[in-house]
Order: C-alpha cells, then sequence, then structure tokens
C-alpha cells in the first residue's frame, strides 16, 4: 500500500508539474490565450495545489502579455483606419473583456513565491466596445450598400451575407430586414419552365401538373426557384423547355397459347406377392409395399395482355437574356402492361408450378391511352427530375 501511494503521489506531481510546463510553453509562443485559459482552470480547481504559485505567475504574464499585444494592434488598426480593420478592433475588444470576465472571479490571487498579489490591471471598455460595435456595424452597411450597387447576382449574395453578418452584431439595424429581402431576391436565380407538346397527341392535364409542380421534386434552394407560370416583376434568367416529341401507343394486343401437360406421378401403392399370390413380408413380418405410377396429362390454355407506349422528347436548356439554347438533353420513358392468366382441361396433377400460378389470375381490362401516357409520366417525371439535378446552377 505504502508502494501504491509513493506511485500515486509521483504520478499526481508528473500532471502537475506538465500542466506547468504547458503553461510555461504557451506563454513562450505567444499563444497567450491558452496559457490564461489552462493557468485559469487549475486554479479554479485548487487553490493548496503546490503547483498553484507557478500558475498564478504564469497567468499575470500571459494577462500582461495579451492585453499590451491587443492594445498595440488595436491602435495600429486604428491608424490604418480600413473597413476591415473596423471587425477586427470590435473583435479584440471582446477578447480584451472576456479576459478580465475569466479572471476577475479568482481574485485576489496570492504567490507566496512572489510575496504579493498578482497584479491585474483591468480596464473598462464598455466605451470602447460601443464605439468599435458602431464603427464595425457601419462598415458592414457600407459594403453591403456597395456590393448591392454592383447590380450582379453574385454582389447580390455578397450583400446578403454581409447584411446577416450585421444582423447578428446589431439586430434591427436601419432597414436591414428590407435590405436582405431585396439582397435575396435580387440574387436569386430564377427558372422559368414550360412544357410543350409536339405530338399531335393529347397529354394528359394531370401529367401536366404533376410534372410542372416543383414543390415534390426538391430542387428549389436559397438561391434558386423553379417557376412553371410567369410572375410579374421577375426576370428569367433561364428557361428550361420540356418538350413532348412522340407518343407512340401500341394496339391491344391478346394472344392465346396452348400447351400439352404430362406427368409421371405417383398414385397410391400395392403388396409384393408371390408367384402364388401371397403377400411378400419383411423380417419383422411387415407387408412389403410398391409405389405405383401412373401417367397423366392436361391442356393449358394461357393468354397474355400486352399494350405498350413509348413516349420520348427532349429538355432545352434556354439563356433568356441572351436568347440563346445552352444545352439539350434527351429524354424517353417505356411503359408496358401485361398481363397472364390461364385455363386448363384434364388432370390438374399435371400442371407445373407456374401453371397454377397463372391458374389464380384472371382478365383486366386494358388500361385507356390517358392512363397508359400518365404512366410512362411517372418515370418521365423521375428522368426529368434528375436532368434538373444534375444541371442545377
Amino acid at each position: 500500500m505504502k508502494a501504491f501511494y509513493i506511485l500515486l503521489f509521483t504520478a499526481l506531481l508528473s500532471i502537475s508539474c506538465n500542466s506547468v510546463k504547458r503553461t510555461q510553453k504557451f506563454v513562450s509562443q505567444g499563444n497567450y490565450d491558452e496559457a490564461i485559459e489552462l493557468a485559469t482552470k487549475k486554479l479554479q480547481k485548487d487553490k493548496g495545489a503546490k503547483e498553484y504559485d507557478a500558475h498564478v505567475r504564469l497567468l499575470e504574464e500571459a494577462f500582461l502579455k495579451a492585453k499590451d499585444e491587443d492594445t498595440r494592434h488595436i491602435a495600429f488598426l486604428k491608424k490604418e483606419n480600413s473597413p476591415a480593420g473596423a471587425k477586427e478592433i470590435y473583435y479584440t475588444y471582446l477578447d480584451l473583456q472576456a479576459r478580465q470576465d475569466l479572471i476577475r472571479p479568482l481574485l485576489p490571487l496570492y504567490s507566496n513565491e512572489m510575496g504579493r498579489n498578482a497584479n491585474f490591471v483591468f480596464s473598462d471598455y464598455s466605451n470602447d466596445l460601443l464605439a468599435a460595435k458602431d464603427a464595425y456595424v457601419k462598415s458592414l452597411y457600407q459594403e453591403a450598400i456597395v456590393y448591392m450597387q454592383r447590380d450582379t447576382k453574385h454582389d447580390f449574395r455578397s450583400a446578403f451575407n454581409v447584411l446577416c453578418e450585421l444582423d447578428e452584431v446589431q439586430p434591427n439595424y436601419k432597414d436591414v430586414f428590407q435590405l436582405k429581402e431585396d439582397a435575396h431576391f435580387q440574387g436569386t436565380d430564377f427558372v422559368f419552365v414550360t412544357l410543350n407538346n409536339h405530338t399531335g397527341q393529347f397529354i394528359p392535364f394531370r401529367l401536366e401538373q404533376d410534372l410542372l409542380d416543383f414543390n415534390t421534386y426538391g430542387l428549389n434552394d436559397f438561391w434558386t426557384e423553379y417557376h412553371s407560370k410567369r410572375e410579374n416583376g421577375i426576370n428569367y434568367d433561364l428557361g428550361v423547355d420540356l418538350n413532348f416529341q412522340t407518343i407512340q401507343i401500341s394496339p391491344e394486343r391478346i394472344s392465346d397459347k396452348q400447351y400439352n401437360r404430362k406427368q409421371r406421378i405417383q398414385d397410391g401403392f400395392d403388396y409384393r406377392r408371390d408367384r402364388g399370390g401371397n403377400i411378400v413380408r419383411d423380417s419383422l413380418g411387415n407387408p412389403i409395399k410398391i409405389e405405383k405410377f401412373i401417367d397423366v396429362s392436361a391442356t393449358v390454355y394461357i393468354t397474355n395482355q400486352q399494350k405498350a407506349v413509348f413516349v420520348g422528347g427532349t429538355v432545352v436548356y434556354k439563356d433568356l437574356n441572351k436568347r440563346q439554347q445552352l444545352n439539350s438533353f434527351p429524354l424517353s420513358s417505356e411503359f408496358v402492361f401485361e398481363n397472364a392468366f390461364a385455363k386448363y382441361r384434364g388432370d390438374e396433377r399435371a400442371l407445373t408450378a407456374e401453371d397454377r400460378r397463372l391458374l389464380s389470375n384472371y382478365y383486366i381490362p386494358f388500361p385507356n391511352n390517358e392512363q397508359m401516357v400518365f404512366d410512362a409520366g411517372t418515370d418521365i417525371k423521375e428522368r426529368f427530375k434528375q436532368i434538373l439535378q444534375d444541371n442545377s446552377l
């Protein structure tokens, strides 16, 4: 047990020394905030710990150097007086304030080694923070205005991001809400989609509605909207034409085929007999049985129903501002209606497993042409969706 406690004490001492060395390393490397964070964690745990004095001394050193570095950096940024510097000044003041708030609850921190309380000179940054925040917000506002004045979609999107940043720092500032709405609208790509029937045949209205219901496609994102109807006040940049060019519907076909089935099957049993007609028995005295087989046959009449539709077309992308075609993609789908059922004459035991399955089927009325086109349109919609996804802006 004595050896165990010695090992435990040695391990704890090693951990304590390591934490001091880590803090010293952070300070020597100029990573003052990491040093402050580590030192405060150690001081919060146990003020009577052996490494307490070392962490107090290192915390004082790190705080002094961090404050001096940030103060000099702020002075330089103020002289530079750049819009980008306004953000850095604001967040540097927040860092200065946060450091003081982290250390303040630990005070006073007395060091036996130094023979005094650690010296932390705290400053009131409230006025500086307010001034820096005001300058930062104004610089963001001006940056957003400059972007919006450039009048390109890319710049409107940049303006929107800047205004969102401004809104986080200072909610409800001036007309930021309206500017965000304008930037989002002006930065959005509006895509106008039309369905054109060049087949000379009827396309079901519900299929048109389904194909142009973009809420079911999941394609709209924050900067892209697909419309099937033009809206006033919107400049559509991109056009997508869904062109139906051919619809081929086959006639209803019914074909009958006849198949003869033959099977040799077991049909009961008989007893083995000797030449005298007596039943032969085994060593235990049981009669010896012999399986009986017979040949059975049946005629199967299988009826097949079939009707098919082929729908073909193209998806054409157009630049509506320049009035020129950008790309074209083929689009086609085939839907086949099939049904088979069977009847038989003869011995059912001669039928195959597939024959038996078809016996449970029955004649189904053929779908009309409108339904066939609509069924093919379900696949067309998935293919159309894939083309739109693959060529999203």
